[in-house]
């Protein structure tokens, strides 16, 4: 029986390597996981003992076929119990991830799968991160990051890069939500900053927030 540790450990992997298409070193885990990376070394040879990962020294972890499921299965369940806790019991967005941690290592696929029907099976979760489907398949899409965008082009706010409540409220203060349309209309060479027009309204935004606000370009 996999632990909920085993768990977290193999999600994270699935994460920080894009799904789990790519190598990811026992550095980056442990940043993520906020732990030392000789324990993660221990923790990924366990893993690896198990089937779930695939491990080299020096070279980092890749996810086996059996783990990518794990991870995907996981990764589901979290998105779907933030769309539960946003659209059914009126959570914000900035209030939901802490609790779909915990949510995300029930166990039972009939609840998760009626879960899915209640929803109208969702596809993006609350911030706009792709729900994986039954199968472990994500849908792809053609998201940029709004610092990408150049004067005068337009796109839809899809989604969210940095998912911490701080952020998550400022965008609330703002005003700036998933399907929010923003126009750059210009650009600060001095620091990178940008003005962009969104609802109507002209605002100056940093840097950081540009590049934490994907958008699909018009």
């Amino acid at each position: 029986m996999i632990t909920l540790t085993e768990e977290n450990y193999i999600k994270t992997i699935y994460q920080l390597g894009k799904y789990g298409t790519l190598t990811v070193s026992t550095n980056s885990i442990a940043e993520a996981i906020e732990t030392k990376a000789s324990s993660v070394t221990d923790m990924v040879k366990k893993l690896a003992e198990k089937g779930y990962v695939n491990y080299k020294r020096y070279q980092g972890a890749t996810l086996t076929s059996k783990g990518k499921k794990i991870a995907a299965d996981v990764v589901r369940k979290h998105r779907l119990w933030e769309v539960f806790l946003v659209e059914k019991l009126n959570f914000s967005w900035d209030e939901v991830h802490d609790i779909a941690e915990q949510l995300e290592h029930i166990k039972s696929e009939k609840l998760i799968n009626e879960l899915d029907k209640l929803l109208d099976y969702p596809t993006h979760d609350p911030h706009g991160d792709p729900i994986p489907d039954k199968s472990g398949d994500i849908k792809k899409s053609d998201k940029v990051l709004l610092f990408s965008l150049t004067e005068n082009a337009k796109g839809v706010c899809v989604g969210v890069k940095d998912t911490s409540s701080a952020f998550l409220k400022y965008l609330d203060k703002h005003k700036i939500a998933l399907g929010s349309e923003i126009s750059v209309v210009s650009r600060e060479d001095f620091d990178d900053s940008m003005v962009i027009k969104i609802n109507g309204t002209e605002m100056s935004i940093s840097q950081t927030v540009a590049n934490n606000l994907f958008v699909i370009e018009e």
